[in-house]
């Protein structure tokens, strides 16, 4: 006899959006089985630790600006849903200006433990290698599923996974940095006005730098490394060969901060944004790298108010894998070719913590939808939950698919010629029309 199956669905993957669809429907009342292979002697190239939902790059999750920003809305909308992400982003969140960032231990923990106090959930600590030949399923394992269960997907969808290059910036310890040198201010003072440390060059310093990156020594090239990097977490040491002044229109931007020794905005600057609640660690705003990690420590020592730097994390490089999602999943995420089974997170090719805990969210309550045999719509595209849906389930060119964050240019078009700020406000309004709406029907 084969073991008795005591929930009503497995979700495979305890990331981001694991995490956020398992939340949804056992808040719905279903019974739900995590298998998360973290914890049971297994690691992936890029995390740490078997928390649930661990942060792996960066600990922001962006723009919280809801009035003119497309994530900041998604933020609102999954707020409104009862996202278990939002909660603990909130509840852990650290100073970053007009984003949300977070504590990314305190946060890790903190969905951990609500999932694991939850009577309707239960975490397996597996390996899974196989997809499910039948039962409900949600598969979130992320841009770094395992290569057997890669394997698997790949021959129930007939079509080899495509793949990206996704980097990781260094994380400094706050007491080796040099605030003599370095200051704490936001760009044109938003948020506390203080929610960055800022690094200041002068023109000289810059060239030396860019120079100093361009000839840096790398990590070696790797037999996957004919696969496009996304373009929102590009290694520095990439955007930098784009050409010289790359960089200072990009990360290093001093546009709106004033530098107190001079008064005026530096020629170009390397931002830290805070990583933990305490403020002791700090991240490099903007600087993944697949450099060596001896030559970080060197070339990012040469960047004034950085020159004793003591370094929690360097840099890295992992690869990420997804689906071709518009050619093989439904308008509710599942895999057409075996509809027992559904897909959340950047597997499905969507691009960021947020977006990912947003499909994940979706997933659930699509599929607790289906277990009390009714229909649930798809949010109205336009909103930003139902843009990022439509975008990957059918409106993005399959050929062309590449990861994508949340943007308005993924929106229906507003008509008429409007200002761009404007605009923007008219999306977010557009859209918690249409999101209200929904909800009441």
């Amino acid at each position: 006899m084969g073991a008795v199956v005591t929930h009503d669905i497995h979700i495979i993957g305890g990331g981001l959006a694991g995490s956020e669809a398992a939340w949804q429907l056992a808040q719905a009342g279903y019974k739900v089985q995590i298998s998360e292979m973290r914890g049971s002697g297994e690691m992936t190239p890029a995390h740490q630790s078997d928390r649930l939902a661990e942060l792996v790059c960066s600990n922001s999750f962006r723009s919280d600006d809801a009035d003119s920003n497309a994530v900041g809305l998604l933020h609102q909308e999954m707020r409104a849903l009862g996202s278990l992400i939002l909660t603990q982003g909130d509840i852990h969140k650290v100073p970053a200006g007009s984003a949300l960032a977070v504590d990314r231990d305190g946060f890790a923990d903190g969905v951990t433990a609500a999932l694991e106090a939850h009577p309707n959930i239960t975490i397996v600590r597996e390996r899974v290698d196989t997809l499910p030949a039948d039962g409900r399923t949600i598969v979130a394992t992320g841009p770094l599923t395992a290569p057997m269960l890669a394997e698997s997907i790949g021959r129930a969808t007939g079509k080899d996974s495509l793949a990206f290059f996704d980097a990781i910036a260094p994380i400094v310890h706050r007491e080796s940095i040099d605030m003599e040198t370095a200051w704490f201010q936001s760009r044109w003072n938003k948020g506390s006005g203080k929610d960055y440390i800022n690094c200041p060059m002068s023109k000289e310093q810059y060239l030396e730098f860019h120079a100093a990156l361009m000839a840096g020594e790398k990590t070696e090239f790797r037999e996957w490394e004919n696969v496009p990097y996304f373009e929102g977490c590009m290694p520095v040491e990439v955007m930098a060969e784009r050409g010289v002044d790359t960089l200072r229109y990009g990360p290093m931007k001093g546009v709106g901060l004033d530098d107190p020794r001079t008064g005026r905005w530096p020629y170009a600057v390397v931002q830290l944004r805070q990583d933990n609640a305490s403020g002791t660690l700090w991240n490099m705003v903007g600087f993944q790298t697949k450099l060596k990690y001896a030559e970080q420590v060197r070339l990012f020592r040469t960047i004034p108010g950085l020159e004793n730097a003591e370094f929690a994390r360097l840099g890295g490089l992992h690869r990420n894998t997804f689906l071709r999602s518009p050619e093989l999943l439904d308008g509710t995420l599942r895999l057409k070719s075996a509809p027992h089974i559904r897909f959340a997170g950047q597997i499905t090719g969507c691009e960021g913590y947020v977006e990912s805990a947003a499909i994940g969210m979706l997933a659930g309550r699509f599929a607790a939808a289906e277990i009390a045999g009714t229909d649930l719509p798809a949010p109205p595209r336009e909103t930003a939950l139902g843009a990022l849906l439509s975008h990957i389930t059918g409106e993005a060119e399959i050929e062309t698919y590449q990861p994508m964050n949340v943007n308005f240019g993924l929106f229906p078009p507003i008509e008429g010629r409007t200002k761009k700020a404007d605009r923007k406000r008219m999306y977010t309004d557009r859209a918690r029309a249409a999101l209200k709406d929904w909800l009441a029907a």
